[in-house]
């Protein structure tokens, strides 16, 4: 089957620049962009479950601008006035300056890595002693408590927002005419099965970012055709590329 249309699990890029549209005018593609999934905040009562106590602790990890957001909703729900000695750790620069929409920035204590979130290794070395709390997700790797726990670091995790399968109703009409579907979670593959209950993949093509998305397209028992990273192929536009060529030589 020759490849024409694709779909990608993920929102449209902003602006012009973009090598999924780079790939699509070299090859005369038509890409549909359409998340698969989105992130919620955990219910004020599902928060409590956790048994975490918000004035237990003296510093906070956050490693998106989703989890800053939640944590002073849930502090705002909870009645929580959060104090000026809290002292913030983020993963990047970019999510750290996000806090000035809560905080008066200049005024706090907040640290943040260059490339990535070890940079902080010395500012939490010295802020030892404080009591940490790591915002997360449902749904988050180990490489961050991995390094806490390296560094001597005592924190709990807070689970304070979740993914979950977007609706995709308005999808389901062109659906069908999709050869090839890209995906990078193991929750966008989830969506797939959720939405799509009767999908048989046939000769649909689909393709997977990553070891975890690779296991679960096998998990919900579809096929993977087209792997990325690899050592041909280290982005998925790459790996697109080399198999939309292949595959259309032959049709």
């Amino acid at each position: 089957m020759k490849v024409t249309n694709l779909l990608i699990s993920q929102p449209k890029p902003v602006g012009d620049s973009s090598p999924y549209f780079d790939l699509a005018e070299k090859l005369k593609l038509n890409v549909t962009f359409r998340q698969f999934i989105k992130i919620v905040g955990v219910s004020t009562k599902d928060f409590r479950a956790q048994h975490i106590n918000l004035p237990d602790y003296t510093a906070v990890i956050f490693t998106s601008k989703i989890g800053i957001d939640n944590f002073f909703r849930i502090a705002k729900e909870t009645k929580y006035v959060v104090p000026e000695t809290l002292k913030y750790f983020c993963t990047t620069e970019q999510i750290a300056l996000y806090l000035q929409k809560y905080i008066v920035y200049r005024k706090r204590k907040i640290f943040h890595g260059k490339n990535s979130f070890s940079d902080t290794i010395d500012a939490l070395k010295k802020n030892i002693a404080e009591k940490f709390l790591l915002v997360t997700s449902d749904v988050s790797s180990n490489e961050i408590p991995d390094f806490l726990n390296s560094v001597g670091i005592k924190f709990d995790k807070c689970v304070m927002y979740q993914t979950v399968s977007a609706e995709l109703d308005d999808l389901k009409p062109d659906f069908p005419n999709f050869q090839v579907l890209v995906f990078f979670t193991p929750a966008g593959i989830k969506s797939l099965h959720e939405n799509f209950p009767d999908f048989e993949q046939g000769d649909v093509k689909i393709a997977a970012f990553g070891h975890s998305a690779w296991e679960a397209v096998e998990k919900y028992g579809y096929r993977l055709d087209i792997k990325a990273p690899t050592e041909e192929a280290k982005s998925m536009p790459a790996a697109l590329e080399q198999f939309i060529i292949a595959n259309n030589k032959r049709k």
